[in-house]
């Protein structure tokens, strides 16, 4: 099983033919991702030739959407531009736009978010700024390498994309059911939550890791749905125990005031609702493994 991704997903990729585009489409098609074209209005009517699978381009997402029956878009787009593309994504309906590009305006993704909410929710946001999504063996939507872990009985969801590749590898022996790289700026599309219940849900997931950041409240609002709403145990890690209050992280998007943001504060909410919290990546991932093996 697998959240939002799965083998069956029909994948675009919206600034495909760009050199970044270019080079994670040949990656993900070599994890075995169903790419069935990408979006260039310029490019329109040409085709791409990855190691031998010619990948077309359309004009729009709507026009790749009708040709291809496409319920994927992950977008490789320059930050001037992403606004647009995630606009024209959601209005093509396309049920799931990964948004990979880093340094979008905050100001631009608040706009586009509120844009999907105010379209009815029709297009699930992840990211911006965020690796993407993973479902080991079957499909993988953005840049996290698909040869560091296998299928299993894991979730993962991760503010940090490179935490979610220590973690993936940490725990590569048991596998995941699906990783998701929500993505660490200020405004997000899918959340901790979302993924939480997802995985709830999920009849694969035995075991749920749940990889914060310091400031903002994210993870002691998820802490609180855990409590209230997951069966299944959850392990965390909250990046950040050594960093100075008061100063703005620049990757994490946040500025630590009080105790509010901090990962101790983080920590103890997470605690509270039952998840065991390692100190490091390392001895969250044994955490994990001494729950899983009762």
């Amino acid at each position: 099983m697998a959240i939002f991704l799965t083998k069956e997903s029909k994948v675009i990729v919206q600034g495909m033919t760009g050199a970044t585009g270019m080079k994670h489409t040949k990656l993900m098609l070599g994890d075995g991702t169903n790419i069935v074209g990408g979006v260039n209005p310029r490019k329109a009517g040409t085709s791409v030739d990855f190691d031998g699978t010619s990948v077309p381009v359309f004009g729009t997402v709507a026009e790749a959407m009708k040709e291809t029956g496409a319920d994927v878009s992950v977008l490789f787009v320059p930050p001037a531009f992403a606004k647009a593309a995630v606009v024209e994504a959601i209005d093509a309906e396309i049920p799931l736009a990964v948004v990979i590009t880093e340094g979008i305006a905050v100001h631009d993704s608040a706009a586009f978010y509120a844009y999907a909410v105010e379209k009815g929710g029709k297009t699930r946001i992840i990211g911006p700024n965020c690796p993407g999504l993973i479902t080991p063996g079957q499909s993988n939507a953005g840049i996290i390498p698909g040869d560091i872990t296998k299928p299993g009985k894991i979730g993962l969801v991760s503010k940090s994309g490179t935490l979610t590749y220590q973690m993936m590898y940490e725990l590569r022996d048991i596998g995941f059911s699906s990783a998701v790289g929500i993505g660490g700026d200020p405004v997000i599309g899918t959340t901790h939550i979302d993924c939480l219940a997802a995985f709830e849900a999920d009849p694969e997931t035995e075991l749920i890791v749940m990889i914060g950041e310091i400031g903002g409240d994210a993870e002691e609002r998820a802490a609180d749905f855990i409590k209230a709403n997951v069966t299944k145990p959850v392990v965390g890690y909250v990046a950040g125990f050594t960093a100075p209050e008061g100063k703005t992280m620049g990757h994490a998007g946040a500025i630590v005031s009080g105790s509010s943001g901090t990962a101790q504060a983080k920590k103890e909410a997470l605690e509270a609702a039952g998840v065991k919290v390692g100190k490091t990546p390392t001895e969250t991932a044994k955490l994990a493994r001494a729950i899983l093996a009762g």
